[in-house]
């Protein structure tokens, strides 16, 4: 299974959840002859909005180690280059004034990448892939460890998971008015046909509230590059991000077969992508502008 599928399945988890637990809310409700009042269905939809984004966050761990294939290093057991990423997590998790240092994984992929997971500051993952891992300095990885321990320090996920939550919710509000709306006017009112309007509807309005969530996820990342230059350095977080910027180019003929079978997913895990240019459904600005915002605030 290729890198981008496994994180395709990870954040499609969500919307899944959603999806399944509306529609069989929607076919018991019907049975039972609940009235449907505005007051029941934002009460309704609130409770499956919110609880499909922190179920999904609460897996969020386990998921990465089960279909991403982190492997999560045993301190008692680490040595050498494992080790010093230990401690070097744990001494930045320290300047973050972490509660609790988080998790630190290796995972198997071509693309040199690293992201941060984890329900809480408490019960959080920093992973890093073996080739970024084998071929960054100190001073670059020392960058990238920092970006993503800002992220947990900054609450980013939790974050997402209520901004994912009001998105659902807003979702399942909309697609219901709208579906109801459509019936009304129609000689055949069906639930039927109000219920396949309804589904349709959610698919339409979750592509937009995708485009959303990556605006914001791309408003994200600035900030956790910007906080990690100041847990580690300047210098340390710029040159992660030139690395980064010359690995993606230079490893980006490797795994072009893997990529042409895939559209661009978001992906609010990793440190980088590797698209050159922002669109709708762009989750990381380009390296380059992260770069250049970086040495434009510390010039």
């Amino acid at each position: 299974m290729s890198f981008f599928r496994r994180i395709f399945y990870f954040l499609v988890l969500n919307f899944l959840i959603v999806l399944t637990a509306s529609v069989l809310g929607t076919l018991i409700t019907q049975s039972l002859g609940i009235e449907g009042e505005w007051g029941f269905y934002i009460v309704f939809y609130s409770l499956i909005g919110f609880g499909g984004a922190f179920i999904t966050l609460a897996m969020s761990r386990w998921m990465a180690k089960r279909f991403m294939g982190v492997r999560v290093i045993d301190s008692r057991l680490a040595k050498g280059r494992e080790l010093d990423l230990i401690n070097k997590v744990h001494e930045i998790a320290k300047r973050a004034r972490l509660p609790v240092s988080p998790e630190v994984g290796i995972y198997q992929s071509p693309q040199p990448n690293a992201f941060a997971t984890g329900p809480s500051k408490k019960k959080s993952l920093v992973a890093v892939s073996e080739s970024l891992l084998n071929s960054m300095s100190e001073e670059e990885l020392e960058g990238v460890l920092a970006h993503e321990v800002a992220h947990i320090a900054n609450g980013d996920m939790v974050t997402m998971t209520l901004l994912q939550g009001m998105i659902n919710t807003m979702i399942l509000l909309a697609a219901r008015a709208i579906a109801k709306l459509i019936v009304s006017r129609m000689r055949d009112r069906s639930f039927w046909l109000e219920f396949a309007i309804y589904i349709g509807l959610q698919i339409v309005f979750s592509i937009l509230g995708s485009i959303i969530m990556c605006y914001f996820s791309r408003k994200r990342e600035y900030r956790a590059d910007k906080d990690g230059a100041r847990l580690s350095s300047t210098p340390s977080m710029i040159a992660a991000l030139k690395a980064l910027s010359k690995m993606t180019g230079s490893s980006q003929m490797a795994y072009a077969t893997n990529r042409s079978a895939q559209q661009e997913s978001y992906n609010y895990l990793q440190i980088s992508s590797s698209s050159k240019k922002v669109n709708w459904f762009s989750t990381h600005p380009p390296l380059e502008d992260r770069i250049k915002r970086l040495e434009r605030l510390y010039s």
